[in-house]
């Protein structure tokens, strides 16, 4: 994709869809994403949300399994729904991550 024709997509996305790619953008320049967390013995080191245990993959999972984000909202009380943008917005820029995490957690 060339940058003229990333430009035409990227005027063509609504206020908040800009806002996330805009996130996106500045959280890939550096490693630190905004209310994710790696630590290593904490869930086994993989992306969680800030100050929970709650792995992104285990969001992603159980959004494949039809849960919204209401449902995982009412199902994780501690976190929020930007909580929920950060995750989605981490899963969609590392997908080798979180497949990688859901393949190994399906079988253990």
């Amino acid at each position: 994709m060339t940058l003229k024709e990333l430009k035409q997509q990227l005027l063509a996305l609504s206020p908040s869809e800009k806002v996330q790619a805009i996130q996106l953008l500045a959280q890939s320049l550096g490693s630190n994403w905004q209310g994710i967390e790696k630590t290593p013995r904490v869930c086994g080191g993989e992306a969680r949300i800030a100050k929970t245990r709650i792995p992104i993959w285990v969001l992603v999972e159980a959004r494949r399994l039809g849960y919204s984000d209401a449902d995982l909202l009412m199902s994780y009380p501690t976190i929020t729904a930007t909580d929920l943008a950060n995750a989605w917005i981490y899963a969609e820029a590392n997908p080798d991550e979180i497949e990688l995490a859901i393949e190994c957690n399906e079988v253990a």
